[in-house]
């Protein structure tokens, strides 16, 4: 135990302390946390936390991407309440159902572009790609070609931390603790700052797709099952694809009869201002992972949207599915999401972000290039990122021993402001209903924690 570590004169060192002695955190060294502290989260309104010594955060992240609507919204809290009261809890196993997941799934399919009219529920994101390994393979199955197994994602992708959901991503530091499933490779990402600056984005972007292309090759097209992406990465450091990329893509997924998964995670529910990144891109996607903003994160949820095409092959011909969840469609989780979409269509969110604060955002974003270590400053709607350099004229990176983006996320969060460093990238993801002058909070915050990285990094 860790006795003597924490002085027990407040809350917060009382909390810190058992916090430590107990609960093993998601993504954290634990060792370091010991040394450090939990910083322990009390409340929440609107944009903002408030941790237990009191100090007011603007939460730059929306929780972990998906606080899209904000906190303290009374509604959700309300029909949580109602249906906690009639129906806490049912499954939807053996030829059972209730209204609420009924209710969603329909809603789901009016929101999802049109070839969507199915979802599995589950609880996460990554509960939601584990969904979808097993359908992609008892799809083909059913077809008669069982042989197609192998799935293609990319290098440095997220798409969940369970070990399926994991082997997916291209995450080598995450391969690295428990292997990788049978029949999942990776091919590059369109990350043009860090690989592509040779050659102009829109090349780089026809280069990066081409090489799922040459994959699909090498590992023989009766092999291939699939190919999943995120329109836009998250977790990888907000990596936007140039325009040339997913054009590219979906001419190789018609091509050769590989499935497209898009990973709708982080890009679905209004974040880019579609309600969904496939609309931003045009991407024909044949299954569509979602969760997060599905209900502004007030309850897990998560699902797989199924194409018309898959969904009825399963159905007809592919007796049981043995697949699914004990909290597969909760009830009070699905008449939260159910209010969360009621809410963005009333208020027009969506709109909201395409036409209002995602253009701002942009733009006062864009400023921040103007700081001696920003290389790069890249984002669409309501989600962005910077790259920190040594050098602006070469984009030269710091040594990796600076620690540059944990700095400037420690002088975030001292300075009132939550902005999540991945290496030296820095990347926000903030509620979506963010007025133009909370936006120039968050900017003026990040130019402050940006200029003392710097003078603590040395550069003028």
């Amino acid at each position: 135990m860790h006795e003597g570590k924490y002085k027990m004169t407040s809350m917060t060192g009382t909390l810190q302390k058992i916090d430590l002695d107990h609960h093993l955190h998601p993504f954290t060294d634990t060792k370091v946390l010991g040394e450090k502290g939990s910083r322990i989260i009390t409340k929440a309104e609107g944009i903002y936390l408030w941790d237990s010594d009191g100090n007011k955060i603007l939460d730059g992240m929306a929780g972990l991407w998906c606080v899209n609507i904000g906190y303290g919204r009374q509604e959700l809290i309300d029909v949580a309440k109602k249906q906690m009261e009639e129906l806490p809890y049912y499954n939807n196993f053996f030829m059972t159902t209730h209204p609420p997941a009924v209710d969603l799934s329909k809603e789901l399919a009016k929101i999802s572009p049109p070839q969507f009219n199915h979802v599995f529920f589950t609880n996460s994101g990554s509960e939601a790609n584990d969904t979808m390994i097993r359908m992609v393979r008892h799809y083909w199955s059913i077809l008669g070609k069982p042989e197609k197994k192998v799935i293609i994602s990319r290098e440095n992708a997220y798409h969940g931390s369970t070990l399926a959901a994991s082997s997916l991503g291209g995450m080598k530091f995450m391969h690295s603790q428990g292997g990788v499933i049978h029949g999942v490779v990776h091919i590059d990402q369109p990350y043009w700052f860090k690989e592509g600056q040779d050659m102009s984005p829109e090349e780089f972007g026809m280069k990066t797709a081409q090489s799922l292309e040459d994959k699909i090759k090498e590992m023989g097209v009766d092999n291939v099952a699939a190919f999943i992406a995120e329109p836009v990465q998250g977790a990888g450091g907000v990596i936007v694809p140039p325009d040339s990329y997913w054009p590219e893509i979906q001419r190789i997924c018609n091509e050769y009869e590989i499935l497209l998964v898009a990973d709708e995670v982080i890009c679905g529910f209004g974040r880019l201002g579609q309600w969904f990144g496939s609309d931003h891109y045009n991407i024909n996607a044949d299954l569509m992972p979602i969760a997060k903003g599905l209900s502004s994160g007030y309850l897990p949820i998560g699902g797989l949207m199924v194409s018309d095409e898959i969904a009825n092959v399963i159905i007809d011909k592919g007796g049981e599915f043995a697949h699914g969840f004990t909290y597969s469609g909760h009830p009070a989780a699905c008449v939260v999401a159910q209010e969360n979409i009621r809410i963005m269509k009333e208020e027009k969110i969506v709109e909201y972000v395409r036409e209002t604060s995602g253009p701002y955002l942009q733009k006062r974003w864009n400023e921040l290039g103007d700081s001696p270590i920003v290389g790069e400053t890249r984002g669409i709607g309501m989600v962005a990122a910077l790259e920190i350099v040594k050098d602006k004229e070469s984009n030269e990176p710091f040594p990796e021993d600076a620690k540059a983006g944990f700095h400037c996320r420690e002088f975030c969060f001292d300075n009132g402001l939550v902005m999540r460093a991945v290496g030296d990238k820095m990347i926000i993801s903030p509620p979506l209903i963010m007025t133009e002058s909370e936006i120039d909070e968050l900017i003026d915050k990040a130019g402050r924690c940006l200029d003392l990285t710097a003078e603590k990094l040395g550069i003028n």
